[in-house]
């Protein structure tokens, strides 16, 4: 269970230190090589496709966070359980949106895949490539899930109300600084 937990918690976080660990040290080497003279054909391509798997993977740390970009207009307005139920509409919105992209990206990553298209200079198929993007939004649609069921269980009051967005924990933390 211990690793599971572990898993849950830190998942996203090492695949992005891997990512952006590759992406930086193989676009340093090309610099390097290059002021040396010389040049190497798939860091460039390594360096793009670390970023892309980077991008998605992303998306889901933000979710897990709840820093993901959003409009707040509407839950400036709102206080206590209107704020939560519009949270818990958005998430819903943005799960049903995950599930469509997550559909539709691995019908075109498996075709891609069957039609045995790769890389220029790697020789990766592209289909794996493509394949970043129904990979992070499914584990995006996971956040979104576990998201949801805390937000149900404080709507329904068996967990305690939460509803600070990060401008007001900024504001608190601020007040607290000044004390």
């Amino acid at each position: 269970m211990n690793i599971i937990l572990a898993i849950d918690r830190r998942f996203e976080e090492v695949l992005l230190v891997i990512f952006s660990t590759i992406m930086v040290s193989v676009i340093f080497l090309q610099v390097a090589m290059r002021v040396s003279g010389n040049s190497l054909s798939w860091s460039e391509e390594l360096g793009r496709y670390c970023f892309i798997w980077l991008v998605y993977i992303g998306i889901s740390y933000g979710v897990k966070k709840q820093r993901h970009i959003k409009v707040d207009v509407m839950l400036l307005l709102l206080k206590g359980k209107a704020k939560l139920l519009l949270a818990i509409i958005a998430n819903l919105l943005f799960l049903v949106f995950s599930l469509y992209v997550v559909v539709n990206g691995y019908s075109i990553a498996s075709q891609l895949l069957s039609f045995g298209q790769q890389s220029p200079a790697l020789h990766i198929p592209m289909g794996l490539v493509y394949m970043a993007t129904p990979v992070g939004f499914a584990l995006t649609a996971i956040r979104l899930v576990q998201n949801l069921i805390v937000q149900i269980k404080m709507l329904i009051g068996k967990k305690e109300l939460d509803v600070d967005d990060e401008r007001d924990r900024m504001q608190k933390q601020e007040g607290e600084d000044e004390s």
